[in-house]
C-alpha cells in the first residue's frame, strides 16, 4: 500500500516542482481556498495558538494573521516540493544570504558551528540555498518518514545539492564521527520534547518545554551556536539572516543556551508571526509540578 500510494502520486509531484514559480503561486491560491475556506485546516489548532501567543492582540488582529498564515502556509508547501528541481541559478535568485561573514569568520578558523532556527520562513528553501554558499557543509536533522518511499523521496529533496541528513536518533553520534568536516549542522529549536527530559521556560505567554539536546551538544563539542533566521520582503523571495548568539558554549550552562535561542526566536515570531508554523500542537504537555 505504501508503494502504491507513492507511485501514484510521485508524478504529481515532479509535475508540480517543475512548474514555475507564476503557475505555483496561482496553485497555492487555489490551494489556500481549499484549505482554509473549504475545510478549515487545523483552523481550531492555529486560533487557540494565536490566541494563548497573543493575549493582548484583538480578536480581528489574530484574524488577520491567521488568514496570512495560511496564504503563507499553501506558499510554504509548494515551494517546499519545487526544491526538488529548482537549480541553483535560481535559488540564488529567490534567495539572499545576509552576513555570509558570520560563516566566513568561523570557516577561515576551520571552526564546525551548530545553527539553531525555527519553523519560521521557508526553511527548506534556506537550507537549499545554503548548500550554495563556499562555506560549512550543512547538516540538517530529520526524523525519518514511516513509509520508507516517501522517505526516499525526501532524503532526495534535501541532499541533491550537497547538503548531508542525520536522524535525529543519531546526531551526536554523526557529528563525533564527522568531527574533520567543517560542518554548519542545522537544528530546528522548536520542536515538541518529551517534557520529563526538557528545559522549561515560558515562550510566547505559555509554558513550554525546550530541547536540551542542542545546547548539550554544543557544550560537548565547543561549537558555536549560530541563529539563523528566514525572512520574507516579498512573495517568492526570501533573505537568510544569521548571527552569533553563543561563540563560546562551554562557558554557559545548558539552560542558558536554551533561552538564548528561544527568546531570539520568540522575538522573529512576534514581529512576523504569520510565517510560524502555527499549525503543530506545540503546547500540548502542562510544566511538570
Amino acid at each position: 500500500m505504501a508503494a502504491l500510494s507513492y507511485y501514484i502520486l510521485l508524478p504529481f509531484i515532479y509535475l508540480i516542482s517543475l512548474l514555475p514559480f507564476r503557475v505555483l503561486y496561482i496553485l497555492s491560491d487555489f490551494l489556500y481556498f481549499i484549505l482554509y475556506k473549504l475545510l478549515g485546516y487545523r483552523r481550531k489548532v492555529v486560533a487557540n495558538n494565536l490566541e494563548n501567543a497573543f493575549p493582548e492582540k484583538t480578536e480581528v488582529e489574530r484574524l488577520e494573521i491567521e488568514r496570512k498564515f495560511y496564504k503563507y502556509f499553501c506558499d510554504l508547501i509548494l515551494e517546499t516540493v519545487k526544491t526538488l528541481t529548482i537549480s541553483p541559478e535560481e535559488l540564488k535568485e529567490r534567495v539572499s544570504v545576509q552576513h555570509p561573514g558570520v560563516f566566513q569568520s568561523f570557516y577561515d578558523q576551520t571552526q564546525s558551528v551548530i545553527i539553531v532556527m525555527g519553523h519560521l520562513g521557508n526553511w527548506e528553501i534556506a537550507g537549499a540555498r545554503f548548500s550554495q554558499e563556499p562555506y560549512h557543509i550543512l547538516y540538517v536533522i530529520y526524523h525519518p518518514m514511516r513509509n520508507p518511499y516517501f522517505d526516499r523521496l525526501i532524503y532526495h529533496m534535501r541532499t541533491r545539492l550537497g547538503n548531508r541528513l542525520y536522524a535525529m536518533k543519531e546526531t551526536f553520534r554523526g557529528m563525533a564521527r564527522d568531527r574533520a568536516v567543517i560542518s554548519a549542522t542545522a537544528f530546528i529549536a522548536d520542536q515538541t520534547p518529551s517534557p520529563d527530559h526538557a528545559y522549561w521556560t515560558t515562550f510566547l505567554h505559555q509554558d513550554t518545554p525546550i530541547f536540551t539536546g542542542t545546547a548539550k551538544i554544543s557544550r560537548k563539542m565547543r561549537y558555536p551556536v549560530i541563529y539563523v533566521s528566514v525572512q520574507q520582503p516579498r512573495r517568492g523571495r526570501y533573505v537568510i539572516n544569521a548571527e552569533v548568539l553563543v561563540e563560546k558554549p562551554e562557558q554557559l550552562s545548558e539552560d542558558e543556551i536554551s533561552e538564548l535561542y528561544t527568546k531570539r526566536l520568540e522575538k522573529d515570531i512576534v514581529a512576523t508571526p504569520h510565517l510560524w508554523l502555527w499549525t503543530h500542537r506545540r503546547w500540548k504537555h502542562k510544566r511538570p509540578e
